[in-house]
């Protein structure tokens, strides 16, 4: 998988992950990869949840090192 973007919102609650995964995706281009990495577990079920309200599919989700990792296609 190619990412072409990373976010880290490492440290950040709730909302302010999915605030700032929205700002990163309206700043690619259709198609494009964006990474967010976060550690608020309430991430979990948010980014499930905007991905499905705002198109922008969830290609996948996952924990790794203590962090949540999701990978969004910019719809």
């Amino acid at each position: 998988m190619n990412i072409d973007k990373d976010l880290d919102a490492s440290g950040l609650a709730c909302p302010l992950p999915i605030v700032k995964t929205k700002k990163a995706l309206a700043g690619m281009q259709p198609g494009q990869l964006l990474r967010v990495l976060s550690t608020d577990a309430g991430s979990l079920s948010d980014m499930a949840a905007f991905a499905e309200q705002t198109g922008n599919p969830l290609l996948s989700s996952g924990e790794q090192d203590g962090r949540y990792v999701f990978v969004l296609k910019k719809g």
